[in-house]
């Protein structure tokens, strides 16, 4: 029997490389290796190209989801990592913002389905990290 419990990452990357956020073959490519990373099993996925710009994707994997929301004009990305398992969404984090060249990422990791008597949520995490262009995490 499969437990509740399960970690959502969400990130915000800032400071990315906006040729990459527009591009929904990278940011395709970029989120099936995140998946990799983080040992997760993708069973389907839809990703959009917005025009003007912008992409948005979804992987649906085995032990959940993984989404990405761009704007390149801004150079921001918003991703969830929602995992079951033993799934390491911090890994598929680390490879993702090293593939968009963030140079912030804003964190927060939720722990859900706990299922405890003050609830089913906990915020586990919160930070904001300024990266160096080119810095291996």
């Amino acid at each position: 029997m499969v437990g509740t419990h399960a970690k959502h990452l969400l990130v915000e990357y800032e400071g990315c490389d906006p040729v990459v956020l527009d591009d929904l073959d990278q940011v395709r490519s970029l989120m099936r290796a995140a998946a990799e990373a983080a040992g997760a099993t993708v069973v389907a996925e839809a990703f959009h190209r917005y025009r003007p710009q912008g992409v948005t994707g979804l992987l649906v994997i085995e032990e959940s989801h993984f989404s990405v929301h761009t704007w390149p004009e801004h150079g921001y990305a918003a991703v969830d990592f929602y995992t079951c398992g033993q799934c390491r969404p911090e890994l598929a984090d680390q490879l993702l913002r090293q593939g968009l060249s963030a140079t912030h990422a804003e964190v927060a990791l939720v722990e859900r389905g706990l299922r405890l008597a003050s609830g089913s949520m906990r915020l586990a995490l919160r930070r904001g990290e300024v990266l160096p262009r080119g810095a291996e995490s």
